[in-house]
């Protein structure tokens, strides 16, 4: 077992695996990640499933049982990706128990194509997922889109457990938490138990990077080139900063009182994309308590191998934070544009995997039938 996983954990900081797949359940692999590695978590989105599909031999028999009794191609995505969700959720059982709750935790995503669309369509997603999955230990992912604000607010309402997803501004997180805290003031009123309902909300890191990078270096400047590789982690730090304000609000420690528990920061996006990049910067400098860290599996081994988690890399940096957006203002970087951008690329990018994993699932519902 890693040392600097568990150090990681011992810090406060959970560990979930932002992959899943159905020969990764077969084969034993994500309880020898729990046994070994600490993963106390599994998250899932339209792209991990296209790509799980598209390796091995694993959803044959499904498929041609599918294509047998002639459903349609969304029912048969439903099917598979609800399979493993089940799955996974069932192997993490002993995790949520152990925690109470907190971790154990698998996410499935609702449909990306309705991330525009009215809240409406988005609550009547998240209830099918959570009924179709039927396990307590379940998160929907629902994007943070600003027609996902209200649908938070409802699921949450209905006792249904949540991952808020693609959050990349402040602005936005605030938002997110508002319509979390909204959300179980209602499930309180309608005589819910609040410590049934666990939320996480995912803040994008390395994107954010990636898209500022880009820019800082079309703008050309020592000053704006200085600066490239700093902004994800100052952002994310001034999430937590977020967080801790709310966390010490009145309006929270009502909900505390009634057995609530905290929406915590998921940090998401935690692979770096620029090989320039330490391997494991998305980690080592967002260690701190009460947060999660959804990783790929190459980033996981690699904190596992070389990782430096030491203290708290969040908390003692909030002034540093401020400082680097300030100076990446002064650069040119427009940071309402840049998040605008993201979000849009985010569901984009979502909507597109889906679609992917629609036409690989109707392609091989075709050769089986």
């Amino acid at each position: 077992m890693s040392e600097n996983l568990k150090r990681l954990t011992e810090a406060g900081v959970s560990i979930w695996l932002d992959d899943i797949s159905r020969e990764r359940l077969r084969t034993g692999n994500l309880q020898s990640l729990i046994n070994d590695k600490y993963v106390t978590g599994v998250t899932s989105n339209p792209t991990i499933f296209a790509s799980a599909l598209s390796k091995g031999d694993a959803y044959d028999t499904q498929l041609r049982d599918l294509a047998v009794r002639g459903v349609d191609v969304g029912e048969a995505v439903r099917a598979i990706t609800t399979f493993d969700i089940r799955w996974a959720a069932d192997v993490l059982r002993p995790v949520f128990d152990a925690t109470g709750g907190v971790d154990g935790r698998v996410s499935i995503e609702v449909d990306p194509r309705l991330a525009t669309e009215t809240a409406e369509k988005t609550v009547a997603e998240a209830r099918a997922l959570w009924w179709l999955v039927d396990r307590p230990n379940v998160h929907i992912k629902i994007p943070a889109t600003l027609p996902g604000l209200p649908a938070i607010t409802q699921t949450l309402a209905e006792g249904i457990s949540v991952n808020v997803t693609l959050i990349f501004s402040l602005e936005r997180y605030r938002a997110v938490m508002d319509a979390w805290l909204t959300g179980l003031e209602q499930a309180k009123a309608a005589g819910l138990d609040l410590s049934k309902i666990e939320s996480v909300a995912s803040f994008f890191v390395s994107r954010f990077d990636t898209e500022i990078d880009k820019r800082l270096e079309k703008i050309g400047t020592p000053e704006a080139l200085a600066l490239k590789g700093k902004a994800a982690i100052a952002n994310a730090r001034l999430a937590f900063a977020a967080y801790e304000e709310v966390m010490n609000s009145p309006r929270w420690q009502a909900l505390k009182a009634a057995g609530a528990h905290p929406q915590r920061p998921l940090w998401a996006s935690t692979g770096v994309k620029n090989p320039d990049y330490p391997d494991t910067m998305y980690v080592d400098q967002l260690v701190t308590a009460g947060t999660v860290n959804t990783m790929p599996e190459k980033t996981l081994d690699a904190v596992a191998d070389h990782g430096n988690i030491d203290g708290d890399t969040v908390r003692p940096y909030y002034e540093q934070a401020w400082n680097t957006m300030a100076a990446l203002k002064q650069a040119g970087i427009d940071y309402d544009d840049v998040v605008r951008a993201l979000e849009d690329e985010g569901v984009e990018k979502f909507v597109t995997s889906w679609n992917e994993l629609l036409g690989t699932v109707e392609s091989e519902l075709k050769k089986a039938s």
